[in-house]
């Protein structure tokens, strides 16, 4: 594992580890159906890349203060700025719009468990978002299992009200 990244190897490291597994999934959830699949493709790409980001914001501690690594190009965490930290939002909210996006052209059997995954990592940002900057370095950002709980049982009630469309 490098230690640094620059905006290409940062790109090729996200669609290695992140995007590549939204499209595995994409494959099985469609079932053969081609036109779904590439219809998908990009939102699901950009699911796996939101869920990454996420996690590299959420373990900057693990990664940068304890492993000396730097996942986002260009960041200083020695001086890491409000400024900074929203430019890096606002690429992750980015990514997670266009997933929404393919999450409601889902094949049903699909959208309960992905619209759950997506729910939890988007509450998990929406924490971020709220930190400061020299708090992430600090600490390891999490979801109490009470709010996960309540995140399924959300989701469940909109599925069975046929409210995720």
């Amino acid at each position: 594992t490098q230690n640094q990244y620059d905006r290409q190897g940062y790109e090729e490291y996200i669609y290695g580890s992140a995007e590549v597994v939204g499209l595995m999934c994409l494959y099985v959830f469609c079932e053969g159906d081609a036109a779904d699949y590439q219809r998908l493709k990009r939102p699901a790409q950009a699911l796996g890349a939101a869920f990454q980001k996420v996690n590299f914001l959420r373990d900057i501690k693990a990664d940068f203060v304890d492993l000396s690594r730097i996942y986002f190009p260009g960041c200083d965490f020695h001086n890491f700025t409000e400024q900074d930290k929203q430019q890096i939002q606002a690429d992750i909210e980015s990514d997670f719009r266009e997933a929404y996006k393919g999450i409601l052209g889902l094949p049903i059997k699909a959208k309960f468990g992905v619209y759950v995954a997506y729910k939890y990592y988007y509450s998990l940002f929406k924490k971020i978002k709220r930190i400061e900057p020299r708090y992430i370095l600090q600490t390891r950002i999490r979801i109490p299992n009470y709010h996960k709980a309540y995140i399924v049982i959300r989701a469940g009630v909109k599925n069975r009200l046929n409210l995720l469309s």
